[in-house]
Order: structure tokens, then sequence, then C-alpha cells
């Protein structure tokens, strides 16, 4: 949806719309009637700043979106945005390299919205270093598309062709919760993307985890994934950040993190 050009009616129906809800469910939970929500929907009334900020907080709408809700409805935005490397972050962005950097050896990064690198630890720098040497990566860098293209870490994953479903069925969920145009146009970027056929099993509906599993130079790395996110922000750039930590999933892999700590100087990795 365009939300330049969309009332607030239009916004909060799509919202509704997006989260499965009928006008009764969301009336019902936000403490308004049926009728009220929905004159709000089709621009007979107009919300109180009040009303505007419950319905978004019963909607999970993202802070990004709950300023545009404002805007449409002719108030000011709430929620400030910050570029990550502006002063008013500082503590953010010195917390979140603290956290990088607590988990090496295992390799720990921080994306935005996009899945564009922003910030990484020692760790990753080795991996890329190992499996990309000498390799210039495209500015931003899209982790989602370094980790299926083939010009990228493709050919080193094992069973690429489940780990693309997993990474796409993720980034459906991310859709479904956003409805970002820009991660509809990555999907089907990935989607593009011809896999070869591999012998791996398919990750079953009852797994645990999903594995993520790298043939190197001095041997395979078996990761499970963790993700991190900032309790209660106020600020947009910092709701969107999201930490993922490759965590080893046997010793063997440990132990190989481990040895390429020892080996080498840190390598940075620059967003």
């Amino acid at each position: 949806m365009d939300v330049a050009v969309a009332g607030f009616g239009m916004l909060l129906r799509h919202w509704r719309r997006q989260r499965a809800l009928t006008q009764e469910a969301l009336a019902l939970d936000a403490g308004v009637s049926t009728r009220h929500l929905s004159w709000l929907e089709t621009g007979r009334a107009m919300p109180s700043r009040a009303m505007l900020l419950r319905l978004a907080e019963r909607l999970d709408v993202p802070l990004r979106e709950r300023n545009h809700w404002l805007r449409a409805a002719g108030m000011a935005a709430l929620y400030p945005e910050h570029a990550l490397s502006a002063p008013a972050l500082d503590t953010v962005r010195a917390a979140l390299q603290h956290l990088l950097d607590a988990h090496d050896p295992w390799p720990a990064l921080a994306v935005d919205r996009h899945w564009n690198l922003v910030a990484a630890n020692a760790a990753v720098g080795r991996l890329l270093a190992r499996l990309l040497p000498g390799r210039a990566l495209p500015q931003p860098l899209n982790v989602l598309r370094l980790s299926l293209s083939p010009e990228g870490l493709g050919p080193f994953v094992q069973g690429l062709a489940a780990w693309r479903t997993h990474v796409l069925v993720r980034l459906q969920r991310q859709i479904d919760a956003t409805g970002d145009g820009t991660l509809v146009r990555l999907r089907a970027e990935l989607q593009a993307l011809s896999v070869p056929a591999d012998d791996a099993p398919p990750i079953g509906p009852d797994a645990v985890v999903i594995p993520l599993s790298l043939r190197t130079p001095d041997g395979p790395l078996d990761f499970v994934s963790t993700v991190t996110v900032f309790g209660a922000p106020h600020d947009v750039t910092t709701a969107e950040l999201a930490v993922e930590t490759l965590l080893p999933a046997d010793a063997a892999s440990a132990a190989l993190l481990r040895r390429w700590q020892a080996e080498d100087a840190p390598t940075p990795v620059s967003p």
C-alpha cells in the first residue's frame, strides 16, 4: 500500500485484514464499538491520538507504520528515527557491538528490517575470509541474498534447497507482519534463484531447530541460530534491528571456530 496517499481509514483496514481480524474482533479487543470502528475505516470519523495508538498496539503495527498512521490522521509522528551512526544512537550502537563481540568465536551479526548487514563480530569476518577469500562483497550486504546466491555462500550450504525453503518461509512471516514491499521484492528475487537439487533430507515439520550446515575448506560447520531484538524500543531504527547469532551445533564445529580464532588476527567486517 502507498502510505503517502493512503488515508488513515485505508491504513487501519489494511492492517486489520493483514492480521486476519474482523471488525467485530478488533472492536472488542480495543474496547470500541463496531460501528465506530467502521466509521474510522470509511473516513466518517477520525480517531483521537489515544484511540489510534490503542488500535495500533492491538494490531501490533510496527513503529514505522504507526508514524504513517499518525501523519495520515493529521497528527505529528511520535517515534523518532535516527541513522544508526547518529549520536542519538551512540548507546544503542555501543551496546549492539558489545553484544556481538561477546559471542566471539561464534559468528554474530546485526541486520536492519531488510536484512542488510549493519554490524558484525570478528567471527563473521573469519568465516567469510575462508569461504569467499578476496571477494569484494556488495554494499549494502544483504545476508539473505548472500546465504543463497551462487556468488555468495550458496555453494557452501549443505542442503541448499531445504535451507532456501526455510529462508522463504521466514521471510514470508516477516512480510505478513509488516507488509513491507521491499521484502516482497526480495522474496521474489530469492525464489528466482537457481538452486541445484541435493540429497539432503527435507526439514520435517517437527524439527525443533533449523540447522545451517556449511562445507568449509577446514571441514563442516553446523549451526543453529538465535535472534535477539531490543526490548521496548522507542526509536524506529532500533525497533527494526535484529541480532542473529550462529551457535555451533556440535563439538567439532565449536572446535573449528575456536581454532580459527586462535589462528587469525581479527578480520573486521564493514556493514
